[in-house]
């Protein structure tokens, strides 16, 4: 299966991973989520080539993950900003985050402090109906049934 087929399959992972499983986009992400908004920004804290930038920014709007205002008329200059599609990528990020903290970290990353209680704190996935911390082996996933059927066709080396 190609890039390109991800957007196309039943399960919402590949589909998500064709929209922002680029390394660019999360490196925009993260300078949104740290208050960056304008080309510039992005450009020196992430280091990506300007065309890079451009084409992954402009994707990023179409998608509807950020907004373009305009800031300056003459010259004419714009910031982007996250609208609530993208802000629920945050979770997404930060768990990221805690895995790069655990597994990859170095020091002088990035704290992230509880504004209502001010104390730091790290990303959890907890069950909203008993409040337990989930972590993988206590969680049951269930294929549904246009998944499965994917996933068959694929095995016999049929594509959807």
């Amino acid at each position: 299966m190609s890039r390109a087929d991800l957007a196309n399959t039943t399960c919402a992972i590949s589909r998500a991973v064709e929209r922002v499983g680029d390394p660019w986009i999360l490196m925009i992400l993260r300078e949104i989520f740290l208050g960056s908004r304008r080309f510039d920004e992005f450009q020196r804290h992430t280091g990506a080539s300007p065309h890079i930038l451009s084409q992954r920014l402009k994707q990023m709007c179409a998608d509807g993950i950020l907004t373009k205002r305009a800031y300056s008329d003459h010259p004419p200059r714009y910031e982007y900003v996250v609208t609530e599609k993208g802000r629920d990528l945050w979770p997404m990020l930060v768990m990221l985050k805690a895995w790069g903290d655990k597994w990859l970290a170095r020091d002088g990353s990035v704290t992230l402090t509880h504004k209502a209680c001010g104390h730091e704190m790290q990303p959890q996935l907890i069950c909203p109906d008993c409040g337990e911390p989930l972590e993988a082996r206590a969680v049951r996933a269930t294929i549904q049934p246009d998944l499965a059927e994917e996933r068959e066709k694929r095995k016999l080396g049929e594509t959807k």
